[in-house]
């Protein structure tokens, strides 16, 4: 059985940029009964997370971006060509700031041979990171759509 880690970013006290965390909120209810999904909020506890992965072939990234050029709400999936060039090794990474791509550079430290090469990474563009706890409407439209998104994909791969 194909394990899957899946983890969103996030602020959840600014505005659009918890999206990643809405998902992941989302997520952990409609798959409590998976055995074979760990769904990670990592916008809380994002390094301690990482020893987590261990054991997973397969990690699936959700996340907001700002200054795409896109409308805000709009949904990228990033090929997994383009994730395995991201990760970048920042010594000066803050623990309590770290993004997907410094997440996935310090993930395949950890897991070395065990690192998967199955990763999805899902992007929303955002535009709007005020203090506030509420996402906008585009971007929780956008992030409805990929909860299903994910969950139907989760289901074709049982």
């Amino acid at each position: 059985m194909q394990q899957t880690a899946i983890m969103g970013f996030g602020n959840p006290c600014r505005s659009d940029d918890a999206v990643g965390i809405y998902v992941i909120e989302a997520l952990q209810k409609r798959l409590a009964d998976r055995a074979d999904v760990s769904v990670f909020d990592m916008g809380t506890g994002a390094f301690e997370v990482l020893y987590k992965l261990k054991g997973h072939s397969r990690i699936i990234i959700v996340d907001g971006v700002i200054n795409s050029g896109e409308p805000v709400g709009s949904l990228f999936a990033v090929p997994a060509e383009e994730v395995r060039s991201a990760p970048v090794d920042d010594p000066m990474v803050f623990l309590h700031s770290i993004k997907w791509d410094q997440a996935l550079s310090y993930a395949k430290k950890i897991l070395q041979q065990e690192y998967p090469d199955d990763i999805m990474v899902y992007l929303i563009a955002i535009d709007d990171t005020r203090l506030e706890m509420q996402l906008s409407e585009p971007v929780k439209q956008a992030g409805d759509l990929l909860i299903e998104t994910i969950v139907n994909l989760l289901h074709k791969t049982e």
